[in-house]
């Protein structure tokens, strides 16, 4: 009786660690699956890279120049059929600090209606995993709605997988330009 204890517990603990190896496998295969959908960071690399040299707000004579040289509204010279969804999520995120109180911020894009437009003319250039959430977020900002800007950056912020700065509320209009100021200078 008590070996046929020892053979049940023995495969027991086979069965639950095979199942539990595969279950995990599962899940990291899922993960790299999404990884890749989204984009991977040499893909960012160039716009991280850039992210320093190009924050702030953006001016008319910014965006002039921009297209002269065949770049994005952003300074870059991804086009809208290369747009990914780590390129959404970098775009948006960046472009939210403009709004929203959080106890760390990285990366800085001034608030655009060419730039929002931009992006929205390029969710119908591409298929993306998280369209959806973009449109629903730009859509609202390019009516001038900022209102929940906090929950679209923790959106996003979530997908990006953040774990600090998350925002916690909306700048007022005086809170707003200060941040700018502080990025431009």
């Amino acid at each position: 009786m008590k070996k046929v204890l020892i053979v049940l517990v023995a495969l027991t603990v086979i069965v639950l660690g095979y199942g539990g190896w595969i279950f995990i496998s599962w899940l990291n295969g899922e993960k790299a699956e999404e990884s890749n959908h989204e984009g991977t960071q040499e893909e960012l690399s160039g716009l991280v890279d850039q992210r320093e040299l190009l924050q702030g707000n953006v001016s008319e004579e910014d965006l002039a120049v921009f297209q002269e040289q065949n770049l994005n509204p952003f300074g870059h010279s991804v086009v809208e059929s290369e747009l990914t969804d780590a390129i959404y999520q970098e775009y948006i995120h960046g472009m939210s600090h403009q709004k929203v109180k959080a106890s760390e911020k990285w990366g800085f894009y001034g608030i655009h209606p060419d730039r929002i437009e931009w992006l929205l003319n390029g969710l119908e250039e591409v298929e993306l995993r998280h369209e959806e959430l973009y449109r629903r977020i730009l859509e609202k900002w390019y009516q001038g709605n900022f209102a929940t800007a906090a929950d679209d950056h923790n959106a996003i912020w979530e997908l990006q997988g953040g774990s600090i700065g998350k925002a916690t509320g909306v700048l007022s209009p005086e809170e707003e330009q200060a941040y700018i100021d502080s990025q431009t200078n």
